[in-house]
């Protein structure tokens, strides 16, 4: 019998099969299943495993809680010459990101610039794959999202930002696009829940406890409030994003999304910009 230390490997495409055959199994559609499947195996693949399999555990808990759409066809709306809307129809983002990006890459070539909104979305993976999928149709690539209310923003102790990614990709002739993908909060949520699931502390500066304390506890920073990076550096860009993400585009903020979860702990459900020129 298999100790909890013992190692199974898997190839990329033996991951990438197993994470489709599950999320099937939850009843995900094939077309759904399968974009969701390609960024958890990017994640994978690039050794970032608060994005990667673990991650079909988050889906699941989504997905048994009623939160997503399990087999809807995102809406694509020519909304104008150089701006492409995708209503994701409460499905996971990554189908309607996917449906969207030929079109968004189309109006980029014709207009000098483009821009994606995506909207009505469940949200819970890493951008970097996005921004390196306009990266290969040789565009510039930038994309951001709020989460949930988890981060609380500088000076402060109570959540209010999310997580709130931006990515961003550059394509380079012959070689691998330049790319770069972080969070505003100090690290990704995952990784503080990798910590939590170890029993490992985490390194101080990532958060607070509820009473707004610091603590390397990684239980009492995902019951009290995750920290930006860079002080007032990272809280401004995270309000930036929360911007962008929400009112220009039409869409909820970390807060609403948090109020739209009720305390079940599924994935995020709001909005996602991505632009190309």
């Amino acid at each position: 019998m298999e100790s909890l230390t013992d190692t199974i490997t898997l190839t990329l495409e033996q991951a990438r099969h197993l994470s489709i055959d599950i999320l099937l199994a939850l009843g995900l559609s094939p077309d759904h299943a399968d974009a969701v499947s390609d960024t958890i195996i990017a994640g994978q693949r690039d050794d970032c495993h608060s994005h990667g399999l673990y991650r079909l555990i988050v889906c699941a808990q989504t997905i048994r809680a009623g939160k997503v759409a399990l087999d809807v066809s995102p809406a694509i709306i020519d909304a104008a010459p150089a701006i492409v809307q995708v209503d994701a129809r409460g499905g996971y983002s990554l189908l309607a990101f996917k449906r969207g990006l030929p079109i968004l890459a189309e109006k980029a070539r014709s207009q000098g610039i483009a821009a994606l909104a995506i909207n009505n979305c469940v949200h819970f993976s890493a951008l970097w794959p996005e921004v390196e999928a306009i990266a290969a149709a040789g565009l510039v690539g930038l994309a951001m999202t709020p989460s949930h209310s988890w981060v609380a923003p500088a000076g402060g102790t109570s959540p209010v930002f999310g997580t709130n990614p931006l990515a961003f990709s550059w394509p380079r002739t012959g070689k691998l696009p330049f790319v770069f993908d972080f969070a505003t909060s100090a690290v990704a949520r995952g990784e503080i829940e990798l910590h939590r699931r170890a029993g490992k502390a985490i390194p101080s500066g990532w958060g607070l406890d509820r009473d707004g304390q610091p603590t390397t506890d990684a239980a009492e920073v995902l019951d009290g409030a995750m920290l930006t990076f860079g002080g007032h550096k990272g809280s401004a860009l995270a309000a930036m994003i929360e911007l962008m993400a929400g009112p220009l585009i039409g869409d909820l903020t970390s807060l609403d999304s948090q109020a739209h979860d009720g305390d079940v702990g599924a994935s995020p459900f709001h909005g996602e910009p991505a632009h190309c020129a």
